[in-house]
């Protein structure tokens, strides 16, 4: 069981992408770690209880993401999968001490 597969994330000039799925209608709003894909790639599980319509998930999922890393919801944006599961999430900030943040709270999934 090799945990050295590529991180669920990726530093960018402007801060990080986190790949992320999403489960709507998940009972809950929560982070419940790190998953690997049938395909190899890992992805940040999250849930929130808003229901996929009018981009209501898609909104719970940046208040979520921006109250876990201590982010302004304006430094959170959906940059790619808008209408998926499958969802990348774009991190404002500092990339070294986001990509921190995220192995720290992490470090164990």
């Amino acid at each position: 069981m090799s945990k050295a597969a590529s991180p669920f994330w990726r530093e960018t000039p402007s801060g990080v992408q986190v790949s992320v799925r999403l489960t709507p209608r998940g009972g809950r709003d929560a982070l419940d770690g790190v998953e690997t894909l049938a395909d190899g790639r890992a992805v940040l599980k999250a849930r929130v209880r808003a229901a996929p319509s009018e981009g209501e998930a898609n909104a719970a999922l940046v208040a979520l993401v921006a109250k876990e890393f201590g982010l302004p919801r304006s430094q959170v944006t959906i940059a790619a999968g808008a209408t998926a599961r499958l969802k990348t999430v774009a991190l404002q900030g500092d990339p070294a001490v986001l990509a921190a943040r995220l192995r720290a709270r992490f470090a164990a999934a």
